[in-house]
């Protein structure tokens, strides 16, 4: 399991010579299974009973950290440099999520942008739909000026029709129908082990409390940070709205804006294409008061 090893801490080994087996305890998510491994038995050791006790629950792509219950402190705490195991102990595998040192950071380089089921169907339906067509054009836009890859679904678009024609596509690595309603498909998941890097993802599009909140738990369920952009998502009805962003914040997902969004990629007066995000901003910010609905 490499993503488990590479947060190995030191000094955990093989087992000791002499003497026999030891009780412990594995818990992982809502789970807990006893069973034993040797006396002396290290880090290593332990990763290896909790595959062979959950692998078919363990994402091979996360990263992990092993905790050890501390009666002293009656919680758990990492496992210690070099932990042998050498009396009845209880021990979790626990995923790390996103690294607190870059919670929130941006950067062209490693962010993709999402484009959710921007349909016509969806046009007479969805509230504030002529607004989010037009920020979604503008962060399409953006995309293009700094270089980031854009991936499009539709849904049911034999029922549901294509991406309304306001929305320009150009460029868009990816445009994909699904019935599926997150966008989180094999074909997407392809895509992003194509792009280098990649760590971000700003999702946009409807609808806010089913295709959006499905897909941002899919992908921070994978180890990604996500930005949904407040003023390009929207619903039937606002209190779905309403009730799917102040969940998913509550997740960790970051709830922001489209003028923050493409400010903090360009990030600098100096940066080369500073002149053309703000022009894009000043020339295309609607005044709808969706974002009073946040």
């Amino acid at each position: 399991m490499a993503a488990a090893e590479a947060a190995a801490p030191p000094g955990g080994g093989c087992p000791a010579a002499g003497g026999g087996s030891v009780p412990v305890l594995f818990c992982f998510s809502v789970f807990a299974r006893p069973s034993t491994v040797p006396h002396g038995a290290g880090y290593e050791l332990l990763i290896q009973k909790f595959l062979s006790l959950y692998g078919d629950q363990i994402d091979m792509h996360r990263k992990f950290v092993v905790q050890l219950f501390a009666e002293e402190w009656s919680q758990y705490i990492d496992l210690p440099k070099g932990f042998l195991v050498s009396e009845r102990c209880k021990v979790r595998l626990v995923p790390l999520q996103i690294q607190m040192t870059t919670l929130g950071n941006l950067t062209p380089s490693s962010t993709v942008f999402f484009c959710c089921d921007m349909q016509e169907r969806f046009r007479p339906a969805i509230k504030y739909f002529g607004d989010i067509i037009s920020v979604g054009q503008r962060l399409l836009q953006g995309a293009r000026l700094l270089g980031i890859p854009v991936i499009v679904t539709e849904q049911y678009p034999k029922g549901l029709g294509s991406t309304v024609q306001e929305i320009d596509l150009t460029g868009a690595k990816l445009v994909l129908p699904k019935t599926k309603f997150s966008m989180v498909l094999p074909e997407v998941e392809a895509a992003l082990a194509e792009i280098p890097g990649v760590r971000s993802v700003v999702l946009f599009g409807v609808e806010t409390h089913v295709c959006i909140q499905q897909t941002a738990l899919e992908l921070i369920g994978r180890g990604l940070e996500v930005h949904i952009v407040a003023d390009a998502t929207s619903s039937r009805s606002m209190m779905d709205r309403m009730f799917a962003l102040e969940r998913l914040a509550r997740t960790g997902i970051i709830v922001t804006t489209s003028e923050a969004i493409l400010l903090q990629l360009v990030a600098d007066k100096e940066h080369p294409k500073f002149k053309e995000i703000q022009n894009l901003i000043k020339a295309s910010a609607p005044e709808s008061g969706l974002l009073s609905k946040v």
